[in-house]
């Protein structure tokens, strides 16, 4: 492989060889270091609990920011709802008057549109495989951008990525036929994988070969995949014959995710979105792949230094996501639609960077903030049906979850909590990385 940084003295030993051996030893020393701040911003005592170290393990902050950020995200979320109804601000208008008809008004508003959204996710069989069934590409797309994030690097492209996934896994599985179940079935997905790996491994290759930063690269190839998809689906190989208007044929019974359970909509797609996520974390916490992968994010001029190539682990990095990305857009396609129309992917790809954000980078808290999300998707809309309350709202309770998780700062000028309780740490390197 090239190498783009020729004139770089750490990339050759024999010229500096004092000065190669001190920056492999700054390498492992950051990677110690990472591990010892890592450790000390959850502030877990030697006698913690198993819930503390599981909530450290998930947000990788403390059990008190966790609670807090998801209170003022709460609370804040309510007011939003009960400023919106009109029978609240009817009921402002006289506080003075009588101020409880105001407090009353707006409760019973929140509360409901809060009981609403817990049963929407949660209230039932159907509502739990609604929720598993949001969660299932949210957790691979947001998977897609994680283990970027920790070689430095920031995956704008999931998206696309899922495009390009949904679209091979939807080509073989309504153009092969005659395979059973076992056989066409993986082979759909397995294409999926590849197509997203492909379109992860370009950004990549340009960002290792010629400096092209990922962001930038991989804006225009979600724009390249949105645009060419939409031409695709409206040509013969494609479209159905019997169809004037761009939609795909439909993907055979072989190449479809079993479901559980009859009549409920959750599939085995979230099998493989658990697998790969258990894949991954041994991969990224556990591998030699991983530790370069940790340690190029960290330190890359120093990760040479050691021995590693930066350039490679960046391609493998934007192609893991890709492959992620991939999966995402088969358990899509191959798991629910059944077929490929234009805009199908419905900016899962960009959801993903939130998840990812939310979970700060960490595997196991990408699927928990996954499941989170997914949640909320199931719980707003029902949300919206039992009580009128717009589902635009989730989005913004959505979104002050993360502002709050992100920024425990804000938190403790909120709570006025000491600041020793409260986690900070850098999810993503900034643009001049």
């Amino acid at each position: 492989m090239t190498d783009r940084h020729e004139d770089d003295p750490a990339g050759d030993p024999a010229e500096s060889g004092p000065v190669a051996l001190s920056e492999a030893e700054v390498a492992r020393q950051e990677i110690e270091a990472a591990k010892e701040r890592e450790a000390a911003i959850t502030h877990l005592e030697p006698g913690a609990g198993f819930g503390k170290r599981f909530v450290a393990a998930v947000t990788g902050t403390s059990v008190l920011v966790t609670i807090l950020s998801f209170v003022a995200a709460i609370v804040i979320g309510g007011v939003i709802i009960a400023l919106t109804e009109p029978a609240v601000r009817e009921a402002f208008g006289y506080f003075f008057a009588r101020p409880g008809d105001a407090f009353r008004e707006a409760w019973d508003v929140v509360s409901a549109a809060y009981v609403a959204l817990f049963r929407g996710s949660l209230g039932g069989r159907a509502q739990i495989s609604e929720t598993l069934v949001s969660a299932t590409p949210l957790i691979l797309t947001g998977l897609a951008v994680a283990v970027p994030l920790r070689a430095g690097l920031f995956n704008i492209g999931a998206e696309g990525q899922l495009i390009a996934g949904g679209m091979l896994a939807g080509l073989v599985g309504f153009s092969v036929t005659g395979l059973p179940l076992v056989v066409h079935l993986p082979l759909a997905a397995a294409a999926g994988i590849a197509g997203g790996w492909v379109y992860g491994w370009l950004p990549g290759v340009l960002k290792a070969r010629t400096g092209a930063h990922e962001v930038i690269s991989t804006i225009m190839l979600n724009n390249i995949a949105r645009l060419v998809t939409a031409w695709m689906i409206s040509t013969t190989l494609f479209r159905r014959p019997d169809r004037s208007d761009p939609i795909s044929k439909s993907v055979e019974a072989s190449a479809q995710f079993p479901r559980f359970v009859d009549g409920l909509r959750v599939n085995t797609s979230l099998l493989m979105a658990l697998g790969l996520a258990v894949f991954v974390f041994w991969l990224v916490e556990r591998s030699t792949r991983g530790f370069e992968l940790n340690a190029v994010g960290l330190n890359a001029r120093a990760a040479r230094a050691a021995g590693m190539d930066p350039d490679r682990t960046v391609i493998r990095a934007m192609a893991t996501g890709g492959a992620l990305a991939g999966a995402a857009g088969a358990a899509l396609i191959l798991g629910l639609q059944h077929r490929l129309t234009i805009g199908f992917s419905a900016g899962l790809g960009f959801d993903g960077i939130t998840v990812a954000l939310l979970g700060r980078g960490r595997i196991g808290g990408t699927v928990a903030a996954g499941l989170l999300f997914g949640a909320l998707r199931a719980g707003g809309r029902s949300m919206q049906a039992q009580t009128g309350t717009s589902l635009d709202l989730v989005l913004v309770i959505q979104a002050l979850i993360i502002v709050f998780i992100a920024a425990p700062g804000l938190v403790r000028a909120i709570f006025r909590v000491k600041a020793d309780d409260l986690a900070t740490g850098q999810v993503a390197k900034g643009w001049g990385s």
